[in-house]
């Protein structure tokens, strides 16, 4: 009953989820000084990918009232269509930012491999 091999797996399993994690906030170290300035850009250009698409809907069903009225109102089906579209939108958005955030050069598959 040796539990070295299980153990030092673990371990190094674990020690490469620390290593990560350190990686990670070494570089929002280096980066801190763009991350006021960078967080309210995001800020801006997420709400403006969603009020820009919910006004366009919103705008369009007005004048599809006006042009072609019907039993049910365009400009609410349109309004909440682009609220949708552009709450997709930003998600979409800010989950690749977030990608990219964690995407780290691993400096390990960079070198040439010592052959053994």
């Amino acid at each position: 009953m040796n539990d070295k091999p299980a153990g030092k797996k673990t371990g190094q399993a674990l020690a490469g989820q620390i290593g990560g994690k350190a990686a990670r906030k070494l570089k929002a170290r280096q980066n801190a000084h763009q991350s006021v300035w960078f967080g309210l850009g995001m800020m801006g250009v997420i709400g403006w990918s969603v009020v820009v698409p919910t006004l366009l809907g919103a705008a369009f069903g007005l004048w599809l009232d006006k042009y072609h009225s019907g039993p049910h109102s365009w400009t609410l089906a349109l309004l909440a269509a682009g609220l949708v579209l552009g709450c997709f939108n930003a998600w979409c958005w800010v989950s690749k930012e977030e990608r990219a955030m964690r995407e780290t050069p691993d400096d390990e598959q960079n070198k040439p491999k010592k052959n053994d």
